[in-house]
């Protein structure tokens, strides 16, 4: 009960700070930052967590460059997280989470068939994606970066989500 509470108010003050960076957009690390917090709430299949922890990102952003910067020398559980810019559909299916950067959106039904029934957490950064098969949305309204997620689509990929994270934003299903 203890580590819950702690836990909880963690994430409290990480939502604080997300909002609180969030004003000073256009700040990649902010988001890059959000991505590697995921890792923390997010429970891969076991056939997953031997080898790399491997994060890819699709299109062009600034995020892959902070994600290197704020992963360096970190893991997920036992593995090492490595970033990797992903350039091709086969490449998508080793990742253990994909960001698609604003720029590569319109693709993302491509991304969504291509990577299907896998346990990979899509995570977009514009309006709408979450309803077209997205896992995690962030978006910015007004000064403010929101949250958005589809409990549907990220369990029909196998993972498992805290409802810890959940609480920090938008459930959408």
């Amino acid at each position: 009960m203890i580590l819950r509470v702690a836990i909880y108010i963690f994430l409290l003050l990480v939502a604080d700070t997300f909002v609180t960076s969030a004003k000073q957009l256009p700040n990649r690390g902010v988001h890059a930052n959000i991505i590697y917090r995921f890792t923390k709430y997010v429970d891969w299949p076991d056939n997953k967590k031997a080898g790399e922890f491997i994060i890819g990102i699709v299109g062009e952003s600034d995020v892959n460059e902070q994600l290197i910067l704020l992963t360096r020398n970190k893991r997920v559980g036992n593995q090492p997280i490595v970033i990797k810019t992903i350039r091709s559909e086969s490449a998508m299916a080793n990742v253990h989470l994909l960001f698609i950067a604003e720029d590569e959106s319109s693709h993302l039904k491509r991304i969504v068939s291509a990577t299907e029934g896998k346990p990979i957490l899509l995570v977009t950064e514009n309006y709408g994606l979450i309803s077209r098969g997205s896992c995690i949305n962030m978006i910015v309204v007004g000064d403010h970066l929101k949250l958005e997620f589809n409990k549907r689509n990220i369990e029909k990929r196998n993972l498992k989500i805290a409802s810890e994270l959940l609480s920090l934003g938008t459930v959408v299903n």
